[in-house]
């Protein structure tokens, strides 16, 4: 299991893993007073924590499916990645999405973080790509089964 530094600013829990099961940890609000985001509206949440990520790792911020299918809440970006020399405020781009003014209060999970591997690459400039069965075909070429 990679261990990450991190600090703690908001007087929250760090994120934890809801499940044994869960790829995630929920990310909390961290506001002096509640936020009313307008249909439409889009404006970034703090969260109080700040971390370093070891080289070779990133953190991807994803919606709440909750927030989104109930509220109406979600990312701008999504996922937004964090990367590994980052040592700001992470920070959650929210946007209603929904008909109706929605409060965001402090101490609310407002997204879910995965910590994730990655691997850079170095580019092989070529003429011609090998061939697939599935070729060039996209957006729902491969059936729809």
């Amino acid at each position: 299991m990679a261990q990450v530094s991190i600090v703690n600013k908001s007087p929250h829990p760090l994120p934890q893993y809801q499940t044994s099961g869960s790829a995630g940890v929920d990310l909390r609000a961290w506001l002096p007073q509640p936020v009313t985001l307008l249909p439409m509206e889009r404006r970034l949440i703090p969260t109080g924590l700040y971390m370093a990520l070891p080289e070779g790792f990133e953190a991807q911020v994803r919606p709440r499916s909750g927030l989104a299918i109930k509220r109406g809440l979600t990312m701008v970006n999504t996922p937004g990645t964090i990367d590994s020399d980052y040592r700001g405020e992470i920070m959650v781009a929210m946007i209603n999405l929904s008909a109706e003014p929605q409060e965001i209060t402090d101490g609310e999970r407002i997204a879910q973080m995965v910590i994730a591997r990655y691997e850079q690459i170095e580019w092989q400039d070529v003429d011609v790509l090998g061939e697939t069965q599935r070729g060039a075909g996209g957006f729902g070429h491969s059936g729809t089964n």
